[in-house]
């Protein structure tokens, strides 16, 4: 997430028409940023290690942050006013890149006008913002996918395949512990939802992958157990929850804020094998195994990342596969209320169905 000042305007409706800023090449999709904050400069890397997306534009309302997006990451213009940029470049793809509380208008606007569009985490405020998107987004002639980058990483995808090849997972757990910050207190309110839903997600969102049944598909959440035990410090959120999930695999996650360290890590079990994933700096992966009723070992050959798009894959050349080929991305919007639904389950400590 970016810094919490990125103001909305009211967005205008007009489709968008031919302007001086675009490359005309059927093989280059013409892309724009919205939000240049911290996080843009992740998706302005993907952006540029990709040869099939052309950096047309820029958009902050923030002059330095603008002025930093244009020396940075050399957009071929730049503007103060998102629907300008709208109105005047040739666009075929928008990375809305805002504070939660902001991308609701600004990711319908650029649905209205079929654009093809990725959404930052978490999408919205709320699981019903999170529905207009994904109703918008059916009604749209453009794609869209949800930045839950975890499921993209090349360690991940390789881990998922080795464990869906054992039959599946029986059991999988995230961990997501960071210091103290401004998230979940009263000055984010109305910028961001609680750290589970904004921030956490991301490991929320990652068992569920790590617990699904194809290589498409993400497992379901059928009941939660959610013990929520906040500190007395504004924004120190503390979640344990015990998950349910329809392939049968109990998920279990755990999230501290206002605590020593940030770490994130997960686990994933299946018959007969354990992989151990480290996601907190640079990624590491502990694989074993055991023979059936026997002794067990670690494996000591390296994750095939080449069988899962190789080692520079990510969420960008996902989504520009998925737009050239006719395909739905692995992160949609309703699979994204899924996720979000389960996020406000464990911060309301709900025990019970879902």
């Amino acid at each position: 997430m970016q810094d919490p000042h990125y103001e909305v305007h009211q967005f205008a409706t007009t489709i968008s028409h031919k302007g001086d800023c675009a490359v005309s090449d059927d093989s280059i999709l013409n892309t724009a940023v919205i939000g240049c904050g911290g996080h843009a400069r992740h998706h302005f890397g993907m952006i540029a290690d990709e040869p099939r997306l052309h950096l047309v534009a820029a958009a902050d309302i923030d002059a330095t942050r603008l002025e930093q997006a244009k020396t940075q990451h050399r957009p071929d213009r730049t503007f103060a006013d998102y629907r300008e940029m709208l109105d005047q470049c040739d666009l075929d793809l928008v990375y809305v890149v805002t504070m939660p509380g902001h991308l609701l208008p600004i990711v319908l606007d650029c649905m209205a006008r079929h654009l093809h569009v990725s959404v930052e985490k978490s999408p919205g405020m709320t699981s019903a913002e999170t529905e207009q998107m994904a109703t918008a987004g059916r009604e749209s002639r453009g794609k869209a996918i949800v930045s839950f980058n975890r499921r993209y990483f090349p360690e991940v995808l390789a881990v998922r395949r080795l464990v869906q090849e054992r039959g599946g997972a029986v059991h999988c757990s995230g961990t997501y512990n960071k210091t103290l910050s401004l998230i979940g207190t009263p000055a984010m309110a109305g910028i961001a939802p609680d750290p589970v839903i904004c921030d956490a997600i991301h490991h929320v969102d990652l068992i569920r992958w790590l617990a699904g049944p194809t290589p498409e598909r993400a497992a379901r959440p059928v009941a939660v157990h959610s013990e929520v035990a906040d500190g007395e410090r504004a924004g120190s959120h503390r979640h344990n929850a015990v998950i349910r999930f329809d392939t049968g695999a109990i998920g279990t996650f755990m999230s501290h804020y206002g605590v020593g360290f940030r770490i994130q890590r997960a686990e994933v079990h299946a018959e007969d094998f354990s992989a151990y994933l480290d996601l907190t700096r640079e990624r590491a992966c502990e694989l074993y195994a055991a023979e059936r009723g026997g002794s067990s070992s670690a494996l000591d050959e390296p994750l095939d990342l080449d069988a899962v798009g190789g080692p520079n894959f990510n969420e960008t050349s996902h989504f520009a596969n998925c737009i050239f080929e006719d395909t739905e991305p692995w992160s949609t919007l309703d699979d994204a209320v899924v996720t979000m639904h389960l996020c406000e389950a464990i911060r309301s400590g709900h025990k019970g169905p879902l």
